[in-house]
């Protein structure tokens, strides 16, 4: 299982995905919502959560799709109880205390932080830079 906003999706996500993959035999990607980007990243994403959901879900890449839930963030990990949570190498939101949350759970804690592709270019915040920059 993996969680993330996936705004801009660029190669940096799909590497994401692919290195998730390899993890298990199922990959559930979580999206977050509209409003949760709102308060975590203090901003609006770019696009809104059913265009990233259909991207995803179009990239081929993942098993399932899906958004993030609007009130306990940690309820898709109850309900579908993955192996292992795989992390984006910058991934800082609701991952305090992840791992005595899975504890609590039932999980064993098998969390694994994913390496970087390219983050000098592929990253979100870089690319949004860029692109409020460029006259088209």
């Amino acid at each position: 299982m993996i969680f993330g906003t996936f705004d801009i999706f660029h190669p940096g996500h799909r590497s994401f995905l692919k290195q998730a993959k390899k993890f298990g035999d199922y990959l559930i990607v979580v999206v977050a919502r509209d409003k949760t980007v709102e308060i975590t990243k203090k901003q609006k994403p770019i696009n809104k959560e059913a265009i990233r959901v259909k991207i995803i879900k179009d990239s081929q890449l993942a098993d399932k799709v899906m958004l993030g839930g609007m009130g306990d963030k940690y309820a898709v990990i109850k309900k579908y109880r993955p192996d292992i949570i795989c992390l984006g190498y910058d991934q800082k939101h609701f991952i305090r205390g992840l791992k005595k949350k899975l504890d609590n759970f039932g999980l064993k804690n098998n969390i694994v932080r994913l390496k970087p592709y390219r983050p000098g270019i592929y990253k979100s915040s870089k690319l949004k830079k860029l692109s409020k920059n460029r006259i088209f």
